[in-house]
């Protein structure tokens, strides 16, 4: 989904209030979970004040969900995915409240696996959140695809053993020359269940 201007209006917020330039922010904090940005940000001041940020940036990020809608084609494959008996998981670097507030603006199906942030004690670009989604569907990390925008997401997915989809990820992202295959659109993405119960994905222009 695309949660890019509620995000922003919230760290851009933020950053105005501890004095801290919006892009400074902004160039950091994607695909993080939040309490690694504050801590980044925060240095050196108490974890206590630290989790208090945390609690109030998460309120303003539950409730704000305006703009917050699903990328082109995400509905369509998802969809298809259930159409094919395909499992597939959410894995997000969100906190439960805010994952949940914009899962439901998007109006995207229900996963059988929702990863968030406190799940793992290591997020993005850690493999941990993708190692956890792999293991609660079943399934060996090679055996899964995973599709990121975010390059802490896409380094996340690497690191797990996953093959990686890019979708319309920055042309400065690490390691971007090893996903396996990059997008400007998942509506061009087609999946076909093959007899074995093997499957492959196409891209159509």
């Amino acid at each position: 989904m695309d949660s890019l201007p509620a995000v922003e209006r919230a760290w851009s917020y933020w950053g105005t209030r501890h004095n801290i330039a919006p892009d400074e922010i902004l160039s950091f904090i994607h695909g993080k979970q939040a309490i690694t940005s504050l801590r980044h940000f925060m240095a050196g001041q108490s974890e206590e004040a630290i989790q208090a940020e945390f609690l109030a940036l998460e309120k303003t990020e539950a409730e704000d969900t305006e703009g917050v809608r699903a990328l082109p084609g995400a509905k369509a494959l998802l969809s298809q995915l259930d159409e094919l008996q395909i499992p597939w998981a959410i894995v997000t670097s969100g906190s439960v409240p805010v994952a949940h507030a914009r899962h439901k603006a998007a109006g995207l199906p229900q996963p059988s696996v929702f990863i968030t942030a406190e799940q793992v004690l290591k997020g993005k670009p850690e493999p941990d959140p993708y190692l956890l989604g792999a293991k609660k569907l079943g399934l060996a990390p090679g055996a899964c695809v995973v599709v990121e925008d975010a390059p802490a997401g896409i380094l996340s997915g690497l690191n797990a053993g996953c093959a990686v989809i890019a979708t319309n990820a920055p042309v400065d992202t690490p390691r971007l020359n090893e996903v396996t295959i990059q997008l400007t659109s998942l509506a061009s993405l087609h999946i076909t269940k093959l007899a074995d119960g093997q499957f492959t994905l196409n891209v159509r222009n």
